[in-house]
């Protein structure tokens, strides 16, 4: 075990080091830079705004004290938000962002688990007909229409959520609803899909043949061995929803990291990507490592120092 956590952490800091490679070089590679598309800075004041943020230094030299710089959780200024850095960006997006993402996932297991479940206990049955129908519709019909559309019916037409903001509890409501929406029926798909399996396997039926009750069978046997492809979808599905969605962030107007990303985008913000991109990178290699960590837990066959 200890021997297997060594070496996905060397992996972590292989995949860190080589994303933090790749942005920074695929980012350098765009013509232009931060301050060359501002119409109304003087060629003077753009030289010294470059002279300022070493960006007239070698690319090499760039690289390394960026590499630096990201070794000490230093992130960097950012280049069009004057007077804040990265950090300060993320750490002022991110409560948002991960109060958003984190009540999405709730939804997302309590409710998606359980309704995959429940279909595949009614296999072609008209409740299973019913879930799988719902669940097609939520796969196929993107989260920026489910987001208007929940917009223009709960608030502009019943008024019953704020069309925008977070300053209530209500503001919640629909952007967890659209951001959510997706992820919770490819969960169920996926769910009935494992149960299915599960339930037609040997120890099942000798289970059942046994007289267990079903929520026994279901929790005990059931669940540790079916629940293994949602948790691996899971990791990812986390860090996704913690940095949140720049879509679902733009149509309802939330101060998240999401936002921050795509003006950055706009803006060439160099630091402000390579941050946010970093920033990502590591909450999905910490959670995808948890993750695997926790197939052990569900499923004692699973043997991570093999």
């Amino acid at each position: 075990m200890t021997l297997y956590v060594v070496k996905r952490l060397v992996a972590i800091i292989i995949t860190l080091f080589m994303i933090i490679t790749l942005t920074f070089f695929l980012m350098h590679s765009i013509p232009g830079g931060p301050f060359t598309g501002d119409k109304n800075v003087p060629e003077a004041v753009a030289k010294a705004l470059s002279e300022k943020y070493h960006l007239d230094d070698p690319l090499w030299k760039q690289y390394f004290d960026y590499l630096k710089s990201v070794a000490q959780f230093d992130l960097g200024p950012s280049f069009k938000y004057e007077g804040m850095t990265v950090n300060e960006l993320i750490k002022a997006g991110l409560p948002v962002s991960a109060k958003v993402g984190l009540l999405s996932v709730a939804l997302i297991l309590i409710v998606g688990i359980p309704i995959g479940i429940f279909a595949a206990l009614n296999q072609n049955k008209w409740p299973d007909t019913l879930v799988m129908l719902l669940a097609t519709l939520g796969v196929t019909i993107p989260s920026f229409v489910i987001g208007t559309l929940l917009l223009y019916v709960f608030s502009l037409k019943l008024g019953w959520t704020p069309a925008y903001g977070v300053e209530q509890w209500q503001g919640y409501i629909l952007p967890v609803l659209a951001l959510s929406g997706f992820s919770l029926s490819f969960v169920s798909r996926l769910t009935r899909s494992s149960m299915i399996e599960v339930f037609q396997q040997d120890y099942m039926r000798t289970a059942r043949g046994k007289g267990l009750r079903p929520s026994k069978i279901i929790i005990k046997h059931g669940l540790r061995n079916g629940l293994i492809p949602v948790v691996t979808i899971v990791g990812p599905l986390i860090a996704a929803m913690l940095t949140g969605s720049f879509v679902i962030e733009k149509i309802f107007a939330l101060p998240g990291i999401g936002r921050h990303f795509v003006q950055s985008i706009t803006n060439r913000d160099y630091t402000t990507i390579m941050g946010i991109t970093i920033f990502y990178a590591v909450i999905l290699v910490v959670i995808v490592f948890i993750v695997d960590l926790i197939y052990g837990l569900i499923d004692p066959r699973i043997k991570l120092n093999k």
